[in-house]
């Protein structure tokens, strides 16, 4: 029994000073390529167990013609460790590069695919955290290519919305200024309406930037959807009755919301004007307001005759205004935009839905406790 603990203690020590500089080896490589470290790992195993035979027989505990033969044996099941650990090492270095020039396609702008040979475990999670991760750029660039096609087509409508009513504001302005309008009144009446016009474009324009760089201040209070409806219907009712649209509040349910209840009021109010103007006369747009699993859901139903399917999903886009015959001359593409930012900001949503003979705008809000 004494014999054999002191055995086990000379071979630990033998194998202890050689893991130790296993360990500092390993250190000196850890730059050097992975086959590097296998081979390290492996001639620490084989070198372990010399080492605590060498130790085992220094202290007497072997005869030489044993020593001889534990040492043939370690010697082959070094030669061949190290064989396996030099072609282990190879393999996982040439699917690690295989796997990085897939990942440096992807980072030049394409698509990654991950390689077909067969690869560890790890590195085939790697390869699906790599096409998880170019799936998102992909969506992230075409989300940014949206976006600045959207902005340039702002800027282009914007540009055109402008001109028109500054060119006239010039021509009444050199009228007057010259003495040859006939109806002076008229004219200062016709250049206040445009100068309310370009003041409500241009508010618009600062909501919106507001709402793109996060600093729409909320100041939320406990109000009655119903009571927030109830002065949107009012709100709109003088455009409904000019352009002869029938205005339907019935089914809105007194639920409470906590909201800004002038930025709310400001969501429906482009709500109902977006949908008033697209309705035809003797058409109805109606109001409906319910609480759902998901919340409290406001919709506005009109007569427009529906939008596109490839359209929907940029109807909320900065600048989309749809085709020439469902546009009307004054609308800049800001309203649904910033309709889509207030409802956001307030930790909400905002969608549109075909319907038969129209479309349908919800906007979900979350529900005051």
């Amino acid at each position: 029994m004494r014999d054999a603990l002191f055995i086990a203690l000379y071979a630990f020590a033998g194998a202890a000073a050689t893991g130790l500089a296993g360990a500092c080896a390993l250190r000196l490589t850890r730059r050097r390529s992975l086959t590097a470290s296998l081979a390290v790992v492996a001639a620490v195993g084989v070198v372990a167990m010399l080492a605590g035979t060498l130790a085992v027989a220094w202290a007497m505990f072997l005869s030489p013609h044993d020593l001889s033969v534990v040492t043939t044996v370690v010697a082959m099941a070094a030669v061949v460790s190290l064989a396996t650990a030099l072609l282990l090492g190879r393999w996982v270095v040439a699917r690690s590069r295989e796997l990085a020039d897939a990942a440096r396609a992807f980072g030049d702008g394409g698509a990654f695919a991950a390689p077909g040979a067969p690869a560890t475990a790890e590195l085939e999670d790697l390869g699906r955290e790599l096409a998880a991760t170019s799936a998102r750029l992909a969506e992230s660039r075409e989300r940014e290519r949206t976006l600045e096609a959207s902005r340039r087509e702002l800027v282009a409508w914007i540009s055109h919305d402008l001109r028109t009513p500054l060119a006239g504001l010039r021509a009444m302005a050199e009228a007057l200024e010259d003495g040859v309008a006939t109806d002076p009144g008229r004219y200062l009446r016709q250049i206040r309406a445009e100068v309310e016009r370009l003041d409500g474009m241009v508010g618009d324009l600062f909501e919106l930037s507001r709402i793109h760089a996060g600093t729409l201040p909320l100041n939320l209070s406990r109000v009655s959807l119903y009571d927030l409806v109830g002065d949107a219907l009012a709100g709109a009712g003088p455009l409904a009755r000019e352009h002869g649209v029938r205005l339907v509040g019935e089914r809105v349910a007194p639920v409470p919301v906590e909201v800004d209840g002038r930025e709310m009021s400001r969501v429906l109010g482009n709500l109902l004007v977006n949908a008033i103007r697209r309705t035809p006369a003797d058409g109805t747009v109606a109001v409906a307001a319910e609480r759902t699993a998901d919340g409290v859901v406001v919709s506005v139903s009109d007569g427009c005759g529906g939008i596109p399917d490839e359209d929907l999903p940029r109807v909320f886009d900065t600048g989309w205004r749809g085709t020439d015959a469902r546009t009307p001359p004054a609308g800049a593409g800001l309203g649904l935009a910033i309709v889509r930012g207030i409802v956001e900001a307030h930790r909400g949503r905002a969608a549109v839905h075909n319907i038969p003979g129209g479309c349908r705008f919800e906007v979900t809000l979350p529900a005051a406790p």
